[in-house]
C-alpha cells in the first residue's frame, strides 16, 4: 500500500490517520512463514517544519516454533514504527531520516522491515523453557529424561579427544 503524503508535505493538512492491514503471509523468515494473518498498522503521520513524522504500531500474530524445544507457538506481538520522512537529504548517509520519493511511502516495505527488526533473536514458548535433552531429545519441560544419570561422564567429542588427553 502506498501512502500519499503530498497534502502533508505541502501544508494542506496537518495529520493523516493510518489504519490499514498489510499482508506479510508470503514473507519467509528463518525458514518459515511466520505471519499467516494480516498485520494491522494503526497510527498517524503528522507534518511539521517541512518534515513528516510517522508514528504507528504494527499489531501481528507470530506463528512458529520455540527456539529451544521446537514446540509450536502462536503469539500476539506488536512493533513500534517511528520515522521522520523527508523529500530530500543534504547528507546521503543520514540514517535518521527516511527519504520519500514523489510524496509516496510504501507502507508494506516499511512494515515488513519494522516487524522483522522488532522480533527477538530467539522466540521461546515460555521464558523458562528448558529445551531438549542434547543426548536423547526428550522435551525437558515435561520432566527429566534420566539418560544423563546413566552415563558416568559426558562423552567427549571425537574431534576434541586429543585435548582431553592433555588434561588427563
Amino acid at each position: 500500500m502506498l501512502l500519499q503524503l503530498k497534502p502533508l508535505f505541502l501544508g494542506e493538512t496537518e495529520t493523516l490517520p493510518i489504519e490499514v492491514e498489510v499482508d506479510l503471509s508470503s514473507l519467509e523468515w528463518d525458514g518459515i512463514h511466520p505471519f499467516p494473518h494480516p498485520v494491522r498498522v494503526a497510527g498517524e503521520a503528522r507534518a511539521f517544519s517541512g518534515m513528516v513524522t510517522l508514528r504507528a504500531t504494527a499489531f501481528f500474530r507470530y506463528e512458529g516454533a520455540c527456539a529451544r524445544c521446537a514446540a509450536p507457538l502462536s503469539r500476539e506481538m506488536e512493533a513500534p514504527m517511528e520515522h521522520i520522512l523527508v523529500t530530500s537529504l543534504n547528507h546521503e548517509d543520514n540514517d535518521e531520516f527516511l527519504l520519500v520519493e514523489n510524496y509516496q511511502l510504501s507502507l508494506d516495505e516499511l512494515t515488513e522491515a519494522d516487524v522483522i527488526l522488532s522480533l527477538p533473536s530467539k522466540i521461546l514458548c515460555r521464558e523458562d523453557c528448558r529445551g531438549l535433552c542434547p543426548h536423547c531429545g526428550k522435551d525437558l519441560n515435561e520432566g527429566l529424561c534420566g539418560c544423563r544419570s546413566a552415563e558416568p561422564e559426558d562423552p567427549v567429542d571425537a574431534r576434541l579427544a586429543a585435548l582431553k588427553q592433555l588434561l588427563d
